[in-house]
């Protein structure tokens, strides 16, 4: 058993590509060695800006042995009634290359089949991996690949040398020009020159005497504890920024932590302007004392040796201060006027070609929330419109022109320096919220209002002009949009449902496209799946989820709001573990299989006869005021009457008025079930 080294030595690539490369180079040399019968043990895994590699521990030399056994023409076609071969049975033999007398008959769950066995020679890994590894690195995944020059390859940035070695040999290929050798590459700075490694064990300490600190996690726990240090020296705590510190780790081969600072008198300006300016245009840490106040310092990790550090510390505070001068600037044009006063500029910016402006966009917002604002009876109603109008006013400020990620933030400054009430302003910038995965939910009344109906608008708007995610393809961030919606909707109890919402905002959109009858269902579907998904990663079943879905149509005193969806799916899980549940499935599944191909008829009670078709009509009435937006249990009362229907009535009458009498009653008791989910589609 061997170890492997595979490194692919690049141009910089950018720091939020690496994490992604890393993982798709491990997928593929387990895949190689796997798919190749290849024995390995423990895999490494190395990155910095300019190189992926891996380390593979206790390679085997040659493949494992391979026995396989290949199926012929049945038995009976192989042979005839005398046990002699066939002309099927000699072209088997002979397209397997072996003699006749060797075909033996394998039992299988289809009957006996003609089969051989073969066993493959055993070829050497080094040979393998010298044959499959070059179009194993052209098949690595990244956000972006590129090509250069008069390469006939892709990849994330161009690739300057391939170090492939075996135990103490080389892996021999070449790739688009590039030859594979054992010799790899220092700091580009600090040690450019190109050096031999003897041994893939080794790899990690050659680069670090190199200047080169291969992995990821130490590079990332070396910028921690300096960090710590500072902060221990100046009783200090640097701002907590995973994001940052994940990017900086990939920014650099041998990191060095740098503390700076900044001129005072920008500490005046807002927190987040300052915290953006120091992480977006610097990848700098923020600095702030123990009531969490910014301090006018920074941390800068910097690529090189401790020795540079004050060329590199004076050469960051100069480029920040002239940033933050800008910041400062522009903070001081925007605040000459108030915030209401930029309103009127968004009929300039377009929000969308065939949608108007940003203002327009504003207007239709207003319009869902006015809606909202109605429907759920909210004395907030007055302050929700003038929070909407102000909600985009920042986009045409000098800041956000500068600093895009400010918009929302920067608007609730300038209302609260405008005079504007602070529920207001808190609004402006909670209605992004939630923009990632994982963020916060608004957390005021107002901003969730205008979160639901701006996020609702952008959806509707772009499905209405075609613009709809394909794919992978998302360039308006549809999809993270609706989820921000649903999440919404399942951490509120509103008592619209999504279907409303979406009808709300077609209405918006109407004036300035012709309304698509198919527009809302396409627009429901593409929401139904990501509520499934949603739903399916919180660890429910698929057949519960889909069973609690696909009813769509509730009677109007039944809520129908995405958060009693989420308890239907809970409370039908639980149920479907309760002893009895079984005989209740399977008591509905025969209500549901006689009515699939029947059209929705009406009940009469006067036309009940049978005893068994009057108990079931007083039971299923009964059951079905017993239920509750939460509690569901009652319906195990319907299993017996439900059986007993059917082993004492025949549903198909000859008479149609009574056929169509008991299928109605069959409805009736269908749409109880339909309450909680449609039974049908529940497994066994």
């Amino acid at each position: 058993m061997k170890p492997l080294l595979l490194e692919i030595g690049t141009e910089e690539i950018p720091a939020r590509f690496i994490p992604e490369g890393m993982r798709s180079l491990k997928e593929g040399i387990v895949r190689l060695l796997k798919e190749n019968y290849i024995d390995f043990g423990d895999i490494y895994e190395y990155a910095t800006p300019r190189r992926l590699a891996v380390v593979v521990k206790d390679v085997s030399e040659k493949q494992k042995d391979r026995k396989t056994e290949v199926l012929g023409p049945p038995k009976k076609i192989a042979y005839d009634e005398k046990g002699n071969p066939t002309a099927a049975a000699e072209g088997f033999a002979k397209s397997q290359n072996v003699d006749i007398k060797k075909l033996k008959i394998a039992k299988t769950d289809r009957g006996e089949y003609v089969a051989v066995s073969t066993h493959e020679n055993k070829r050497e890994t080094k040979d393998i991996l010298a044959e499959l590894l070059p179009s194993m690195i052209t098949s690595l995944q990244f956000p972006k690949s590129m090509r250069w020059g008069s390469s006939r390859i892709r990849f994330v940035r161009p690739i300057q040398w391939i170090t492939a070695i075996f135990s103490d040999s080389k892996i021999q290929f070449e790739l688009d020009g590039i030859k594979s050798s054992d010799m790899t590459r220092g700091h580009r700075f600090l040690s450019p020159g190109t050096f031999r490694i003897k041994d893939p064990a080794n790899y990690q300490n050659i680069l670090s005497n190199n200047y080169v600190i291969a992995a990821p996690d130490i590079r990332k726990e070396k910028i921690i504890k300096k960090i710590k240090k500072i902060e221990s020296d100046l009783s200090c705590r640097v701002y907590e920024d995973r994001e940052l510190l994940e990017t900086v780790t990939f920014l650099v081969e041998f990191p060095t932590v740098i503390l700076g600072n900044f001129d005072a008198e920008y500490i005046s300006l807002p927190r987040e302007l300052i915290i953006t300016v120091l992480k977006n245009h610097q990848k700098c840490f923020s600095v702030e004392d123990k009531k969490n106040k910014l301090l006018p310092h920074f941390i800068l990790v910097s690529n090189t040796v401790p020795e540079n550090s004050d060329t590199v510390r004076r050469g960051a505070e100069r480029v920040l201060n002239a940033r933050l001068e800008d910041a400062k600037f522009y903070f001081k044009e925007d605040s000459k006027i108030p915030l209401w006063n930029y309103i009127e500029k968004l009929k300039n910016v377009t929000f969308q070609e065939k949608l108007g402006s940003v203002y327009e966009k504003v207007e239709r917002v207003a319009f869902i929330c006015t809606f909202l604002a109605d429907e759920l009876n909210l004395t907030t109603r007055e302050k929700i419109l003038r929070a909407v109008m102000l909600s985009k006013a920042d986009l045409v400020t000098g800041i956000v022109r500068e600093f895009p990620e400010l918009q929302g933030y920067i608007g609730m400054v300038y209302a609260g320096n405008s005079g504007e009430d602070e529920e207001i302003a808190t609004a402006i910038h909670e209605h992004y919220k939630p923009r990632f995965s994982g963020d916060s939910l608004p957390s005021s009344e107002i901003g969730t209002i205008i979160a639901l109906a701006d996020k609702m608008d952008t959806i509707v708007s772009f499905f209405s002009v075609g613009l709809i995610p394909t794919g992978s393809e998302d360039p308006f961030a549809l999809r993270r949009q609706t989820i921000g919606v649903i999440n919404i909707l399942l951490n509120e109890d509103y008592s619209f449902s999504l279907g409303t919402l979406i009808d709300k905002a077609l209405q918006g959109v109407e004036s300035y496209i012709p309304a698509i009858k198919t527009l809302k269902a396409e627009i429901l579907k593409f929401f139904y799946q990501r509520i499934e998904g949603i739903f399916l990663s919180e660890g429910y079943n698929y057949d519960i989820v889909d069973s609690v879905l696909s009813v769509r149509e509730l009677p109007p005193h039944r809520r129908k709001n995405l958060k009693d969806i989420k308890t239907r799916i809970k409370v039908l899980s639980v149920m479907k573990e309760e002893s009895g549940f079984l005989e209740l499935l399977t008591a509905a599944k025969r209500v549901y299989n006689i009515l699939s191909k029947v059209k929705p008829v009406e009940i009469k009670e006067d036309l009940l006869i049978e005893t068994a078709e009057k108990d079931l009509f007083s039971v299923m009435r009964e059951v079905r005021d017993k239920l509750t937006q939460t509690d569901y249990k009652a319906l195990f009362e319907l299993k017996n009457p439900v059986n007993t229907f059917f082993d004492n009535v025949l549903v198909m009458d000859k008479k149609p008025e009574i056929r169509q009498n008991r299928l109605g009653l069959l409805f009736s008791v269908k749409g109880v079930f339909d309450l909680l989910g449609d039974f049908s589609m529940i497994s066994e």
